[in-house]
């Protein structure tokens, strides 16, 4: 598992810093650059404004071009931006309205806002980056995110933005907004879990949900928004999939792509595991039909967090890699996989005691 925290020796701040790590000569040099001046083993010496940046670290670690976020009073710092990696992802806050029984992310009350060192991180990204915005429920705080958006998108054009939200909180006014920022260059991803309003309310814990759902989905379509709609499979709404079939079709026809998803162990996940998980190893069927339905009539479906093995052959190619690098693992059998290359893999904290039945090697 790749860290996403770095031991740092303790710096006199007084608010979080954000600075970007340079081992070599950049062609964008920054404000913000710590430039490398000592290399030892398991730990780099880095200059910043005349101060003594030293960061513990494997020497066969890539952190060229990292941009981290040391907070006054830890000895870790967060790596907002690994250079290396397609996989960046900013957690704006830990509040949510919704209690969704599959949570990765269970919520939290309190607001830590970092939006300021966020856009300083963004502006230092590599060339072309795609950046994840994810919550909680990003939107609780929509004017600090769109103020953050416009902010980045005009110091660095180059950049895109995935965005997680439940689609409870945007209004007619947000359009302006939005336009401002491009909407060629935000993708929202949205979760819907079922066609029945019962049975999505229930599932997110929030009454009510499905219809201010419907509601964002319409001004989303009017406004030309790109849409990926998210829906994790469970027990709970396996029998309802190919009804979700129909309504994405007749509803939802200009979302960009339909990701079915699989379950992640970790926070509710893990707490409601045995009545949620379903093991589509097993049984594809409900998915099958869903997704032929679907297919057929021109939506894009994708299915994410499935290990490749896990799924019929024929329909192998609608599960690209989607697991980020940094929590993604593979199990002894995947040594010498054919697929082992484009697979995905599992979950780290994936349990195969208690997950998939039907799995090996292709």
């Amino acid at each position: 598992m790749i860290d996403l925290r770095l031991k740092v020796d303790p710096l006199p701040l007084a608010e979080p810093l954000v600075l970007r790590l340079c081992e070599h000569e950049r062609p964008d040099p920054s404000e913000h650059d710590a430039c490398l001046i000592r290399r030892e083993a398991d730990c780099r010496e880095y200059e910043y404004l005349g101060f003594s940046v030293r960061v513990h670290a494997s020497e066969d670690m890539p952190l060229d071009g990292d941009v981290l976020m040391i907070v006054p009073g830890q000895a870790s710092a967060h790596r907002l931006v690994r250079a290396s990696s397609k996989h960046n992802t900013l957690l704006v806050t830990e509040q949510c309205d919704q209690l969704c029984v599959m949570c990765s992310q269970p919520p939290k009350k309190h607001h830590i806002d970092l939006f300021d060192q966020f856009a300083v991180a963004a502006k230092l990204a590599p060339f072309g980056a795609y950046i994840g915005i994810s919550g909680g429920e990003p939107l609780l705080h929509k004017d600090r995110l769109f103020d953050f958006l416009a902010s980045a998108t005009v110091a660095r054009p180059d950049l895109n933005f995935h965005i997680l939200t439940n689609a409870q909180h945007f209004v007619t006014e947000d359009l302006q907004r939005m336009d401002e920022i491009g909407l060629e260059r935000l993708l929202w991803g949205i979760p819907l879990y079922a066609s029945d309003p019962d049975l999505h309310d229930e599932i997110v814990g929030k009454p009510g949900a499905f219809n201010r759902l419907e509601r964002s989905l319409s001004f989303l379509m009017r406004a030309g928004a790109s849409v990926e709609l998210r829906t994790v499979v469970t027990k709970q709404n396996w029998a309802n999939l190919r009804s979700l079939s129909n309504y994405v079709v007749h509803r939802t026809p200009f979302i960009s792509v339909w990701a079915l998803m699989q379950l992640e162990r970790i926070g509710f996940g893990r707490m409601n595991w045995h009545k949620t998980f379903q093991d589509t190893s097993a049984d594809f069927t409900m998915l099958k039909a869903a997704i032929n339905l679907a297919s057929a009539r021109g939506i894009a479906v994708s299915l994410y967090n499935f290990p490749q093995c896990s799924v019929p052959e024929t329909y192998r190619q609608l599960a690209p890699s989607t697991i980020s690098d940094w929590k993604r693992k593979y199990l002894d059998f995947c040594d010498g996989c054919s697929a082992r290359a484009t697979c995905g893999g599992f979950f780290e904290w994936y349990s195969h005691s208690e997950g998939f039945n039907r799995l090996g090697p292709i």
